[in-house]
Formats: C-alpha cells, structure tokens, sequence
C-alpha cells in the first residue's frame, strides 16, 4: 500500500513539473503572440488612418524615464509634455500683456511730459558745485546701467521679435539678430548680476526709510503741484525704485537668468520653463518700471543726468531737490552743527 502511494506521489511531482515547464514554454510564445498583435494592430491603424502612431506617442509623453547610454536629469525622458504649457505661458499672456504694458508705459511718460514738461529749477544756479556721485558710485551705476539697457533690447528682441522684426527685416534677418542677441544676452546676463548686487550694497545705506519720507509720500513729491517737498539724498521716489526696480526685480532677473546661463547643476526641464517664466514677467516689469526711472533721470528732472555723469550738481539743484541732504553736506563742510 505504501509503494502504491510513493508511485502516486512521485507521478504527482513530475506531472507537476512537467506543468511548469510547459507554461515557461509558453510564456515567451505568449509575448511573442502580444507583440505580434500590437504590430498588426498598428499595421491596420496605419492602413486606416495614415500618420496615426498615437499609441507610440501616448508612450514617449508618459513622461516615464526609458532606458538612455547618456546620464543626466531627465536624460531617459524623450518628450515632457509640460512644455507645450510653458510655450502657451510665453506666447500667450505674457507676450500679449508684457507688449501691451511695455507700450502703455513709455505712451503716459510721453503725455505727462507734454502735458508738465521738465522740471525746472526755481533759483538761479549759484556757480557753487557740490559733489553727488563719486567715481566708483558712478562707475557701478552706469555699469548696471549700461547692461540693463542691453539685456532689455535683446530680450525684447527674443521675445516679440518675430511680432516686430520679422514682418519688417524676414525671417533670415530674424534668424541672424536674434542668434547674435540671444549669445550676448546670455554673456552679458552675469555681468548685469554682478553690477546689480554692487549697486545694492554701494547704495543700500542711503535707501532706508527715513521719516521726511512720510512728507514726501504724503505730498506725491510736489509733482502734481509744484510745491518743494524736502528729502535726503534721495526721495521715497527714488528709494521705491532702489528696493523694487534694482533691489526685488533686479535680483530676481539676474537669478531667473543664472539658472537658464548654466543649466549644468542638476535643472529639470521644468526648472528652466519656470525660470523662463520667471525671468520673462520679472523683465518686463523691470523695463516698464525703468523707463520713469530713466526719464526722471534725463529730460524729466533739469540737472539729474549732469549729476550722475559728472558726479557734481549746484547748490540750488541740490536745495531745490534734496534739501536735508543739502543741509548735511554744508553741516559736514563747515565742521559745526
């Protein structure tokens, strides 16, 4: 009875393991059948609907990482599909809304300027020279000057250049502008960093907030009305611009861009769209907001520009428009309170 169990037992294994080696026989045929319908699947997809690959697209813009012999970030991604929404951001509303901030702006500095004109001085000039800007003041703003104006013209460029350029110039001239602006801009773009953070620190101790700027605030600068508004070296005007224009935007520019300049630390694809979206909104905020800086500084205000090109303005200039700092500089010259 036993020898009759030990039979049925052992013919129980082998026909157990024959069972298992059958289904490994089969499984490769099996994939081998799945593969071969997926292909004759696709061959009447594409008899039916010519240029219809759908199913291979619908993979490579999973976003799953497949297998790639380069390493990297995203190296084994073959399409990220957020970039199609980073294209609608750029050529969408920040095209459309940044072009139409960008002629708003220079249109009312153009009106006001018609309507007020320059801001005179009241006094006759004295001949008496005070110093406003020294040397190295002057070279750190001119330099941060200098690039700003650069940047802005060739990213305008890169930006709406195929909206203006192109209709004008065609589309080899385009071609060739913005190859050439986009290598500038990108080499310029640390040089405007570097100028950005000495400015800050150059003229950080005479932007803090100081209580004649209440007066200031509360009077709108005596723009509208005339009237004489007493400051320190510089207004609450000139301070915004410090703090939002150079300091904020400036700062937020000038990364934006270092993280799109040297995209060899370890950036995603989406870090660099988010970047762009970034330096794109920040730039134009900053040019829209520097075109008053820049007419304050040139035709809006007579002696402004004189001040910063040659460091020196009269004492009437300084007087009229920055009274306190006036006072303190004659305090400093005489030696006496």
């Amino acid at each position: 009875m036993n020898s009759i169990l030990r039979r049925r037992g052992g013919i129980g294994w082998l026909l157990a393991l024959v069972a298992w080696l059958l289904a490994l026989a089969g499984v490769p045929a099996l994939a081998a059948d799945t593969a071969a319908g997926a292909a004759t699947a696709q061959v009447e997809r594409q008899q039916a609907q010519p240029l219809n690959n759908a199913p291979v697209w619908r993979e490579v813009r999973s976003g799953e990482v497949h297998f790639t012999t380069v390493r990297g970030p995203e190296t084994g991604v073959l399409i990220q599909s957020e970039g199609q929404t980073w294209r609608q951001w750029r050529n969408g509303p920040i095209t459309f809304y940044g072009g139409i901030l960008l002629l708003v702006v220079p249109t009312a500095i153009a009106l006001f300027y018609a309507v007020k004109g320059a801001v005179k001085l009241h006094g006759a000039p004295t001949g008496r020279r005070m110093q406003r800007f020294s040397l190295f003041e002057r070279v750190v703003h001119w330099g941060t000057a200098v690039s700003f104006v650069v940047l802005g013209i060739t990213g305008v460029c890169i930006l709406f250049g195929k909206h203006i350029i192109e209709p004008i110039l065609g589309n080899a001239a385009l071609g060739g502008l913005l190859w050439a602006g986009k290598n500038v801009h990108n080499y310029l773009g640390p040089v405007f960093g570097v100028f950005t953070v000495l400015m800050i620190l150059t003229f950080l101790r005479d932007n803090v907030w100081h209580a004649i700027d209440s007066v200031w605030i509360r009077k709108a600068g005596g723009i509208a009305s005339g009237e004489h508004v007493p400051s320190g070296r510089f207004n609450f005007g000139e301070k915004t611009w410090f703090w939002i224009g150079v300091t904020l935007l400036g700062l937020i520019v000038a990364g934006s861009g270092l993280v799109m300049d040297f995209p060899n630390f370890g950036q995603t694809r989406a870090d660099m769209q988010l970047a762009n979206i970034i330096h794109g909104v920040g730039a134009i905020v900053l040019i829209a907001l520097s075109l008053g800086h820049i007419y304050m500084g040139t035709i809006g205000v007579e002696g402004a520009y004189q001040s910063m090109r040659t460091g020196y303005v009269d004492e009437t200039w300084a007087k009229e428009h920055h009274e306190h700092w006036y006072n303190e500089v004659k305090v400093e010259r005489s030696g006496h309170p």
